[in-house]
């Protein structure tokens, strides 16, 4: 759909409000009930375009800071919210590890790293998060079925009813460890209400009253990490 010069992906579900997104990647999603015509939705989308115009400003602006990473020794990954240095070692028994503060990543998978380190926080990932998600179930009282690690494109996680599964970014390993807790309970609260609602907020305000400074983090850096 395109209204005036905004374009945006319609959604529809047996959800009871709208709501719209706005992706890191820049893309406009609305999530809207099923009874919601075309003409009622661009009559949303026309009251919030201003939002949306100084949201895209704001991405656009964090895109212009993003590094370009050289594939050469020296230049710096990160990992949980850390950098550590490239090296390349002519042997090892994996492709890449992270060890003694150093990415070590073999010279014959050169050609490869972007695959490779993908494939590497999508392991670590799915350790370590499903780590957080236990920690912060239990508190939230919530059940779901299993947890992925993929490429999710334009989301850091996200919550299927149908399957009552979990999918989270293999990019949440880039970030500091406090900001993947608030990503993890961000999803878990998903499972108790699906809209961001108050009552939303209220649940992972509840969980992380510092939620706040995390999701703000997001919003400034989410746009300019990545391989």
């Amino acid at each position: 759909m395109r209204l005036n010069n905004l374009s945006y992906i319609i959604k529809r579900s047996r959800r009871k409000t709208l709501s719209i997104y706005v992706e890191p990647t820049g893309e406009i999603t609305v999530l809207a009930p099923e009874n919601k015509t075309d003409a009622e939705i661009n009559a949303v989308i026309n009251s919030k375009k201003l939002q949306i115009y100084r949201k895209l400003a704001e991405i656009s602006e964090l895109k212009a800071t993003q590094k370009v990473r050289e594939l050469v020794s020296g230049e710096s990954y990160l990992y949980l919210g850390r950098n550590y240095r490239l090296k390349f070692v002519d042997s090892q028994n994996v492709a890449l590890k992270l060890s003694n503060g150093y990415f070590s990543l073999r010279e014959k998978d050169r050609q490869s790293s972007q695959l490779v380190f993908k494939d590497y926080y999508r392991c670590k990932g799915l350790v370590k998060i499903t780590e957080r998600v236990k920690l912060y179930q239990s508190q939230m009282g919530v059940k779901f079925k299993n947890i992925q690690v993929m490429e999710l494109q334009n989301r850091w996680g996200s919550y299927s009813r149908k399957t009552n599964n979990l999918c989270f970014h293999w990019k949440c390993m880039l970030t500091p460890i406090d900001v993947l807790d608030y990503i993890v309970v961000h999803e878990l609260a998903h499972i108790k209400h699906p809209n961001h609602s108050a009552e939303f907020w209220n649940e992972v305000d509840k969980i992380m009253p510092d939620y706040q400074k995390r999701k703000d983090w997001l919003r400034y850096n989410g746009a300019g990490i990545g391989l």
